[in-house]
């Protein structure tokens, strides 16, 4: 093994454990081009983040990582995320990832990783787990669940349907909350802002451009409307790998004819969640 190679594959690695993105574009083009060319350099990062537990995803000539599950180091555990989260009870946490994924349903519109909307708001994801939930409880759907799958669920369609649509407070604008569907989605909306996976309207990460740059006339109107979500190059770089990597027992629970633009994928698949 060459020490040279060697070297530079730990750079990648460590780079990329810090969070930074490494890129065709961006400051370290040289590291990338070194993982895309010299095939011993590729194999040790490819080997080093496999050991580690962590799963490396290539989109748009970048790299990203994502903690594997159970991974005790760069995971998080469930009290870890619902303190991220601003929540307290284990049935809220379960309804976050069932936000999350439908959030992600909301974008992809079929099974096909490359036909996703420009962008969310806010009520179209209440209006899509609205939906789901309705999927789940509906028995004629013909959908097969365990006693635990059953409980599972019918806890979360539980807790959705607890909530109001909105508050009173919120008509004036939504915020993040756990005593409404809209405060609810909004407060999820602000964790995958904070893991860089969505941005609102024109908040952009260094180095990332999205549509909508093309269209900053349209979003004066965006406030009117209620405000958009964007996806990240780091989302779309983790959910349309997923499609090749993980078609899991809860996408085949939820693909029915009520929500067939299922993309396959829970919240703790971002941050790869351990058991305690």
């Amino acid at each position: 093994m060459d020490s040279r190679n060697l070297d530079r594959a730990l750079d990648i690695v460590s780079r990329l454990i810090m969070g930074e993105n490494v890129s065709e574009k961006g400051a370290d083009a040289a590291l990338y081009q070194e993982y895309s060319t010299n095939a011993e350099v590729y194999d040790i990062v490819q080997m080093s983040l496999k050991k580690m537990n962590l799963n490396l995803y290539e989109y748009k000539n970048a790299l990203y990582v994502s903690a594997g599950q159970n991974n005790a180091v760069f995971g998080y555990t469930n009290e870890e995320l619902k303190k991220e989260l601003g929540i307290k009870l284990n049935k809220e946490l379960y309804l976050a990832y069932f936000v999350v994924y439908n959030t992600i349903t909301s974008f992809y519109t079929d099974t096909a990783a490359t036909t996703y909307a420009e962008y969310v708001r806010i009520e179209d994801v209440v209006e899509n787990v609205d939906k789901a939930i309705n999927g789940i409880i509906d028995k004629s759907a013909g959908i097969v669940l365990d006693e635990v799958e059953e409980n599972s669920f019918k806890q979360i369609a539980m807790s959705w349907e607890e909530l109001p649509a909105a508050t009173v407070e919120e008509q004036s604008g939504v915020r993040a909350a756990r005593n409404s569907k809209a405060g609810f989605v909004k407060m999820v909306f602000n964790f995958l802002i904070s893991q860089e996976l969505l941005v609102e309207n024109q908040t952009l990460y260094p180095g990332e451009r999205t549509q909508f740059d093309k269209n900053a006339a349209a979003l004066s109107e965006s406030s009117a409307q209620g405000a958009r979500y964007y996806p990240t190059d780091r989302f779309r770089a983790l959910i349309e790998n997923y499609f090749d990597d993980y078609r899991g027992r809860f996408s085949q629970l939820l693909m029915s004819d009520k929500q067939k633009n299922s993309a396959a994928v829970v919240g703790a698949d971002f941050q790869g969640e351990r058991e305690e």
